[in-house]
């Protein structure tokens, strides 16, 4: 079991407006105890979420939610503060950033700023300290991690919001992107187990670990993208991460000790998972537990193939589709799928509704003065168009491929 670190069991949730939310999440931070969690002697890298390249609600890091967080930290007296971006497959982050406004929020406090994936960043291999319980079988020549990551610490920025993969995602989930590379896909298939590695790494390579999260807008259905957004107006900040995760998730209305990611870090003694043993500052604990948003975790289409892989009857491919130069098939079709369908025809519409709420009307003027104001709502994106038939011709041959070689095997 781990040993007991400062801020255990403790979330604390506050309500908030646009007008205060910079105070508030000041506020918020104090009462998780963002002090005796964070060695204000060590860098303190603050692990942005991009989910989509495009602003949608509750789908990255809110730009006031990192702002709130540097603007505490600086009064605080920290003042070596990293922002980290992570790549992935199927999201530009350098887009993304200008998008969703961070990087006017961190140019505007003069941070540096990071993109894990780039070569000067060195990526090392990690001795575990303690068994895995996933990775080392997912990569058996050994996990690697980003050395900047090692003996700083670190603050998890992600929002409230469901996952087709996890049911929610939050501060566990956060670390998939900066801890893993670009094949971290390959864990997918085991990816409760591989979230509570990812914490063990973190709980051995951070000398402080927190987590803030924002829950202004909230998402629900099947995300982190292809969300229904709602204005829920919270903000929740813990150094316990399966804690803040168990809360965010009860509030949304699951059970947090049904989603195993959470219920293994609490039975594994990295955290508290069960909403009954966490102590709730900030808001009262009673009007926090009475919460229940109905929330729902849906597929898309592509997730369902996706599944489908994982753990359906194409799992006998999984190597083959996903871990060969095939896997550039998955790509597209979720680009496709989001870039080309759904943003076009179904997100442009919510993000129009959104725009009109407190909260869009906020992000609209959000860094107005430096050139950042208003929102990028793009259409069909032309490249992703124009290499969608090769795609899916692609995929055609990757299937048919597939199922001779299906055929091969059984044979022999």
């Amino acid at each position: 079991m781990k040993d007991r670190f400062p801020g255990w069991g403790r979330v604390a949730v506050l309500r908030t407006r646009p007008e205060t939310v910079l105070e508030d999440y000041a506020r918020l931070m104090e009462l998780a105890g963002f002090r005796e969690a964070l060695p204000p002697d060590k860098e303190t890298i603050l692990k942005v979420n991009i989910s989509w390249q495009t602003w949608y609600p509750a789908c990255s890091t809110a730009p006031w939610q990192l702002e709130g967080v540097i603007r505490a930290l600086l009064a605080a007296g920290y003042r070596h503060l990293i922002a980290a971006q992570n790549n992935t497959v199927v999201v530009d982050a350098y887009v993304g950033e200008r998008n969703n406004k961070h990087l006017y929020v961190v140019q505007k406090y003069g941070l540096r700023n990071v993109h894990l994936y780039e070569s000067q960043y060195r990526w090392v291999l990690y001795e575990p300290q303690r068994p895995f319980l996933v990775l080392d079988q997912v990569y058996p020549e050994g996990v690697y991690i980003p050395e900047i990551l090692i003996g700083r610490n670190i603050i998890q920025l992600p929002t409230v919001k469901t996952h087709v993969f996890t049911t929610i995602t939050g501060a566990m989930k956060n670390a998939f992107g900066g801890l893993l590379g670009t094949r971290r896909h390959w864990t997918h298939s085991v990816i409760h187990e591989t979230l509570v590695d990812l914490l063990m790494i973190q709980q051995d390579i951070h000398p402080g670990l927190f987590a803030v999260m924002d829950g202004t807008f909230a998402g629900d259905g099947p995300g982190p993208r292809a969300m229904r957004w709602h204005e829920k107006d919270v903000i929740l900040a813990s150094a316990d991460q399966v804690a803040i995760d168990a809360i965010s998730a009860h509030m949304q209305g699951f059970d947090p000790l049904s989603i195993p990611f959470i219920r293994i870090a609490h039975e594994m003694g990295l955290g508290v998972g069960d909403p009954r043993q966490i102590e709730i500052v900030g808001e009262d604990p009673e009007w926090v537990l009475s919460q229940n948003w109905g929330f729902v975790q849906e597929d898309t289409f592509a997730s369902r193939g996706q599944k489908m892989i994982y753990h359906g009857p194409l799992k006998p491919l999984e190597k083959l589709l996903l871990r060969t130069p095939l896997v550039p098939w998955s790509y597209l079709a979720s680009n496709f799928y989001h870039n080309v369908y759904w943003y076009p025809f179904v997100g442009r519409k919510r993000v129009e509704a959104a725009l009109q709420t407190k909260w869009g009307q906020l992000f609209m003027e959000y860094g107005r003065e430096a050139g950042y104001g208003g929102v990028v709502m793009p259409g069909v994106e032309p490249r992703t168009a124009l290499t969608v038939a090769a795609g899916l011709a692609l995929l055609m041959a990757g299937v048919i491929a597939g199922v001779w070689w299906l055929v091969g095997r059984r044979r022999t």
